[in-house]
């Protein structure tokens, strides 16, 4: 029994999928930076990419189910061939679509097309930014980052987003703490990035570091990770557990494998039914009640006011 499993014995809960809500695809493993945080272990060399065989069958099941939303991720999810395309066909759907976007793709020379192009498709921008300050940020997105996520930010002002669009900006703690109020950053950083820079946002979800890839191995080598997660299960809030995104989202890997959540599919945690199971295998409603699969890094999205990819829960 893993700590996770043994929180929710104590509190007597079980953790089922509900209804889909949301289809999350990530992309690929390929990104622009190197983030000291990164779930996903992204890199300008990681070569694991969707190929057209794949996006075609997810286009297909978009049509065929038409989620409310489809989350699109990676990696950086534009330097993805597919991403206008699955853009384009799930708008044509009537989905809501998010970009999950790093800012500082838009500021690289082959992605100028960016804001102009979410902005006509309607896209939602959650956008990453751990911090107002500029020594924040570069100490865990890598230097020059804050330069360019500001420069990304205004272009993306001066297409409506933050005005008449939605942009959503990403805190993560730099070290291994747990976020503060979301309500209270987020003022924070709309009375800093408004200040300091003119910039205009809709709303700050706060996330709370997994230990898993770049963030675990870091925390091991600090001698931390113990302490970690005894902070992450002391913190454990029985609240969260009816909207924890696992319940609603299906998270669909680079070759088109499902897992429960983002997290999972890091962590190789695929869904099964004696075999593994594929997007263009089930219907929405067949995964409806099935026991999610969890294990401790599970604690870090129930922890305090809990954490997920929309922010906090409770």
């Amino acid at each position: 029994m893993t700590h996770f499993t043994q929180q929710l014995s104590r509190h007597g809960l079980t953790l089922r999928r509900a209804p889909l809500h949301t289809l999350q695809v990530n992309v690929g493993r390929k990104c622009n930076q190197t983030c000291r945080h990164c779930h996903v272990d992204a890199a300008p060399w990681r070569t694991e990419m969707m190929d057209l065989p794949t996006a075609q069958r997810v286009a297909e099941w978009i049509r065929a189910h038409r989620p409310a939303v489809v989350d699109l991720t990676g990696g950086a999810p534009e330097l993805s061939e597919h991403f206008r395309f699955l853009v384009e066909t799930a708008r044509a759907c009537g989905c809501q679509v998010i970009d999950r976007n790093n800012l500082t793709i838009i500021e690289t020379e082959s992605f100028g097309w960016l804001p102009e192009f979410l902005a006509a498709n309607e896209v939602e921008v959650i956008a990453s930014l751990p911090c107002y300050l500029e020594e924040n940020v570069n100490a865990q997105r890598g230097d020059g980052v804050f330069e360019k996520s500001i420069r990304a930010l205004r272009k993306l002002n001066a297409v409506g987003y933050g005005i008449r669009l939605p942009l959503n900006l990403v805190y993560n703690p730099l070290g291994p703490t747990l976020p503060p109020p979301q309500a209270k950053l987020e003022a924070d950083y709309k009375t800093e990035l408004r200040a300091r820079f003119g910039i205009e946002f809709t709303g700050l979800f706060t996330i709370t570091n997994q230990p898993i890839a770049r963030f675990a191995e870091d925390l091991r080598t600090r001698g931390e990770w113990d302490a970690y997660l005894e902070l992450l299960a002391s913190a454990f809030n029985p609240a969260t557990i009816s909207g924890l995104m696992c319940r609603s989202t299906l998270s669909v890997g680079w070759r088109g494998e499902l897992y429960d959540c983002d997290f999972n599919q890091m962590l190789g945690m695929q869904l099964r039914n004696s075999q593994p199971i594929f997007l263009w295998d089930v219907t929405p409603g067949a995964l409806a009640d099935r026991e999610i699969l969890t294990s401790d890094h599970c604690l870090a999205c129930t922890a305090g006011a809990g954490s997920s990819c929309g922010g906090v829960l409770a």
